[in-house]
């Protein structure tokens, strides 16, 4: 009898995971269940949709219903999972009908995602205060922005999702405020100093930026009309909340499987959870870091995609490992990029590295050719074992590829010294004679 698999959600963590599976078992039943109207779109890809960047919020939709079934998937769409029962291995799914049905599996696979995080302000239940999770959202916040009348928003949160939202916002010509509690914007990625390179690239282009204030109150009568915060009443035609989103583990916890410090559900390196036979993957699953080796939940749609082929290998009879995440990110903000891999000063200090840091100002291309953009690199080392342990880049171009380098330096366990040798290129049009990264090598081993 062919096995059976299931797969609660079906974006990019469960489609990934089913196509893992397919491959890894031609025979084997397969079915998703996923709450919206559509298989897996890219989420990433929202805020570029209402910056005009991407024509519609349909150019999203990854696969077409002909990819499903020349897989063989059988996708229930607009079908909820209302429960899981471990031990006689069934889910209990309701369609959007409210018919029920109870469906057996040999191997289950958890792709619940994650909800956006709302945090306790007074007035955030107001009309006119969106969150940006589904295409949904999306259309609800582009309505927004075309009935609005004073053209003006808040944001609040300094977060990845929360500064792409209010750069959108800024391309279509909305007088953007962002608001955060922390310090200083991207708190989970980079430095105060790097940080304060994004903030200044943001207010050059008119976004303004209030950051170590959270917002006092939402304030109007019944709908959303502005933002109280330290005392200033900033005026708003809507409110967008991008305080950042947290695992969805409500099933996993009606199902008694453990949940990790991270509030994500606990896997092994298989992406196995605490029940045997049913794996997790994606925005709800917890994972190691490659440095710390403690828990987290990289909440990354890079990391959703390989934890699910991972789980959907091992679900289907295979064998395969996930080795960690070093939360590599990278994103471009109106005309800069900015991206970041491993740890950050703070958080090194935190789990106790005593760290060395190495800075460097430099340019994409030659000084002298036309276009040449500022870069930013710093690049953080453990002092004891000298090891490459995270960089933070911000630049008008190339950041993407110099961060995914750094991550594979971090990977391999690459020390700063062999990082200041390692063998660039050049070319007036594309780089510098001396490679930006191992300039800030060699400003690192000098602190050394």
């Amino acid at each position: 009898m062919p096995g059976r698999i299931v797969i609660v959600g079906a974006n990019a963590a469960g489609v990934d995971a089913a196509s893992a599976a397919r491959k890894t078992d031609r025979a084997a039943q397969i079915t998703l269940f996923e709450r919206e109207s559509r298989g897996a779109y890219s989420r990433c890809g929202l805020p570029f949709v209402l910056g005009g960047h991407i024509p519609a919020f349909e150019n999203l939709v990854v696969y077409p219903p002909a990819f499903y079934k020349m897989m063989k998937l059988d996708l229930r769409l607009e079908t909820t999972v209302t429960g899981i029962d471990p031990k006689a291995k069934t889910v209990e799914a309701q369609d959007k009908e409210g018919r029920r049905e109870t469906v057996e599996y040999d191997s289950l696979i958890l792709a619940t995602g994650s909800n956006p995080l709302v945090p306790p302000i007074k007035g955030a239940d107001k009309e006119g205060v969106y969150t940006l999770k589904t295409i949904e959202d999306g259309k609800r916040i582009d309505e927004a922005i075309q009935r609005s009348r004073s053209k003006s928003a808040v944001v609040v949160g300094g977060s990845f999702l929360g500064l792409e939202s209010a750069v959108a916002l800024v391309e279509r010509g909305m007088k953007t405020t962002v608001v955060e509690l922390l310090p200083y914007l991207l708190p989970k990625m980079l430095d105060q100093d790097m940080a304060k390179e994004v903030q200044e690239g943001l207010e050059r282009k008119g976004m303004r930026v209030i950051v170590g204030h959270g917002p006092d109150e939402i304030i109007g009568a019944g709908r959303a009309t502005g933002v109280s915060v330290a005392g200033e009443e900033i005026p708003a035609d809507f409110v967008v909340m991008g305080t950042g989103v947290r695992p969805n583990v409500d099933l996993a916890k009606q199902a008694g499987l453990e949940i990790g410090p991270s509030r994500a559900i606990k896997t092994n390196a298989r992406m196995e959870t605490s029940a045997k036979g049913v794996y997790a993957a994606g925005d709800c699953a917890e994972v190691l870091h490659m440095i710390t080796h403690e828990p987290i939940a990289p909440l990354l749609g890079t990391t959703g995609v390989r934890q699910g082929k991972v789980a959907g290998v091992n679900a289907a009879g295979g064998y395969a490992v996930y080795p960690g995440t070093l939360v590599s990110a990278v994103t471009r903000m109106l005309d800069f990029e900015v991206g970041a891999t491993g740890l950050t000063e703070f958080w090194a200090a935190r789990y106790g590295i005593e760290t060395a840091v190495g800075r460097i100002t430099s340019k994409t291309r030659a000084d002298y050719y036309p276009g040449a953009e500022p870069i930013k690199v710093k690049i953080i080392v453990e002092k004891e074992t000298r090891r490459v342990v995270g960089a933070q880049i911000v630049g008008g171009e190339e950041v993407t590829q110099r961060i995914n380098a750094l991550s594979l330096a971090i990977q391999k366990q690459m020390t700063v010294h062999e990082l200041a040798k390692a063998d660039t290129c050049y070319a007036p049009p594309v780089n510098e004679t001396w490679e930006p990264i191992t300039l800030a090598a060699e400003m690192a081993i000098r602190q050394l």
